[in-house]
């Protein structure tokens, strides 16, 4: 279970023996209901970082706790149910709305309910209860049908009815425009205060309301922030 904290201790990453550190001797705690924002140029190590807490890969060095459980490759794929991820790219099947939230589970075992609460909290609820079909209205391979920001509404809404404990918005907003963009942000604002979110991001204005802002160098090193001392 997660209830207390993330902690991450000494953690180090390099891709290669001959290639230098993308992350060196990175130290940082991430509370329960924290939101977080990870920035930082390209190559920065912003997402390895990421792909590390998900257990995606394994660190060079250091270890990672969770309420002081080390997570090792024999325990990680537990771990790896207590999150979601949303990318900037939301990958949608040619399937029904509601195979798509309710992604990788056989449909007679979808629970429909689960389904349209996810999509209330994404704020697509209203779209789709318009639809003739509604849940069941294909939308088309790769979601050919919806435009940007209601398929970044599904890739939360799929998050939200994994009902994980930590989602990564890694890069989320970022192929949107200005104005589609902050309804995306007051989504995640209004999220349950006891998921945990970290997001990745280019503009620091996407991180306004982030509890604190980690800032990555191109040293592989870390730094805390508040928005207020960056912009």
């Amino acid at each position: 279970r997660f209830n207390q904290e993330i902690r991450l201790n000494e953690m180090q990453f390099r891709y290669s023996r001959q290639s230098p550190l993308i992350l060196k001797s990175i130290n940082l705690k991430i509370h329960k209901g924290e939101c977080i924002g990870f920035i930082g140029v390209s190559g920065s190590g912003k997402s390895t970082l990421i792909d590390i807490i998900m257990g995606l890969i394994q660190s060079d060095d250091g270890i990672m706790k969770v309420d002081g459980a080390i997570i090792t490759k024999e325990n990680r794929h537990i771990w790896q149910k207590h999150i979601s991820h949303v990318p900037q790219s939301i990958f949608l099947s040619d399937g029904s709305i509601k195979e798509n939230i309710a992604f990788g589970i056989p449909e007679k075992l979808i629970n429909i309910n689960r389904v349209k609460k996810a999509a209330k909290q994404a704020q697509i609820f209203d779209l789709i209860e318009s639809w003739n079909d509604k849940y069941d209205t294909v939308i088309g391979e790769r979601g050919m049908r919806l435009s940007g920001g209601q398929r970044q509404r599904i890739g939360i809404a799929r998050a939200l009815y994994k009902q994980a404990d930590v989602i990564i918005f890694d890069e989320a907003t970022s192929s949107l425009d200005s104005k589609i963009e902050k309804e995306i942000m007051e989504i995640i604002d209004s999220m349950d205060k006891n998921l945990t979110i970290i997001i990745i991001a280019h503009r620091i204005t996407t991180l306004k309301n982030c509890d604190r802002i980690i800032g990555f160098d191109d040293n592989g090193e870390i730094n805390n922030y508040k928005y207020s001392e960056i912009i």
